[in-house]
C-alpha cells in the first residue's frame, strides 16, 4: 500500500519512473527507469516494497562482486535489465 501524500511536504505522489544512484565504494552505480511514486511538489521518491527488494538484491550482488556491470554512462541500465542478470 503506497501513501498518497509525501511524508516531507504533504505534496501529492504520482506514479512515474526515476533513477537510483549510489556510490558503492569508489564506484558510482546508477539504475535507470526505476518505478516509483514521486512527489509533485518536492520531488521526493517513494518505492514500493517490491521495487525496494529488487534494488536490495541488485546491490547485494554488486557488493559481492557476483554482478558484473560494465562501465557505462550514468543511467544506461534499467532496473529490469539489471534484475534479469541476477
Amino acid at each position: 500500500m503506497q501513501p498518497d501524500r509525501c511524508s516531507f511536504c504533504k505534496g501529492r505522489l504520482v506514479e512515474g519512473e526515476t533513477g537510483f544512484a549510489v556510490k558503492a565504494g569508489k564506484e558510482p552505480f546508477s539504475i535507470k527507469d526505476v518505478p516509483a511514486y514521486i512527489c509533485e511538489e518536492c520531488g521526493e521518491v517513494w518505492y514500493t516494497s517490491e521495487v525496494s527488494e529488487k534494488i536490495d538484491k541488485i546491490m547485494t550482488k554488486f557488493h559481492e562482486s557476483d554482478l558484473f556491470v560494465h562501465h557505462a554512462a550514468a543511467g544506461e541500465l534499467s532496473l529490469d535489465e539489471l534484475f534479469i542478470m541476477l
